[in-house]
């Protein structure tokens, strides 16, 4: 090995290191909650966009699982996120995907909506979890035992898993409305108000996968005037 080739190795072992470590401080609440059992890490995609569904996802990753580069589905590129999807879905002792679309979130509020997802995702998984690890939130009717955990898709592997599994299911589903929608640019922005979609909303109008509660600022509906 040439001395270049060692110093590439040392550097890719250093890096090797770092993650390992950076992943170490991901598993903290794993470590605390290690002796309930099953961990189950929910998090949702979805909250914000003015069309499409919210989507929830639910993880339960083995104890002794490394999945390198696991993070906030935020803080990763697209491409990332789907390597990581595979990676997950390969190891993973059971994954849930739960998903609500704009008719129930304009009935019921995204809130509602956000946690109705979290149920199914949670009811979908093959295995059933003794403790949920929740990005923030406290989930109503849902008897097992759970920890809200502020900012929790950057601070617990399961988390971050879960955050994943939610946005790259919802991002795969925004695409193909592109195909069936088309004008809206749901493949680029996946239901977000960037320009080009507001645009589109005001030119073409809203399709069947618009939230109605989200587009007055923009479009007339229901009889009232958009701005």
């Amino acid at each position: 090995m040439t001395k270049a080739e060692l110093l590439r190795e040392q550097k890719r072992q250093e890096k090797l290191k770092a993650e390992r470590e950076r992943l170490e401080t991901m598993k903290v609440y794993e470590y605390q909650y290690a002796d309930r059992g099953y961990l189950c890490g929910i998090d949702e995609a979805g909250r914000g966009p003015l069309a499409g569904p919210v989507v929830a996802g639910a993880v339960i990753l083995p104890k002794d699982c490394e999945i390198l580069y696991l993070n906030d589905s935020k803080k990763l590129s697209e491409k990332k996120r789907e390597l990581l999807y595979d990676e997950i879905m390969q190891k993973a002792v059971a994954t849930g995907v739960g998903i609500v679309g704009p008719e129930r979130i304009d009935e019921i509020n995204i809130l509602q909506a956000t946690y109705e997802a979290m149920r199914m995702a949670i009811s979908n998984l093959a295995v059933r979890p003794d403790l949920l690890l929740n990005d923030a939130v406290t989930i109503p009717e849902v008897e097992i035992g759970q920890v809200p955990i502020v900012k929790g898709d950057a601070k617990s592997v399961s988390i971050a898993a879960a955050s994943i599994l939610a946005k790259v299911t919802r991002d795969r589903m925004m695409v193909q409305y592109e195909k069936t929608y088309p004008g809206y640019s749901f493949a680029s922005n996946k239901g977000y108000g960037s320009a080009k979609h507001i645009e589109a909303l005001k030119t073409i109008g809203p399709c069947a996968i618009h939230r109605k509660t989200f587009i007055g600022h923009f479009v007339p509906v229901d009889g009232r005037e958009g701005l």
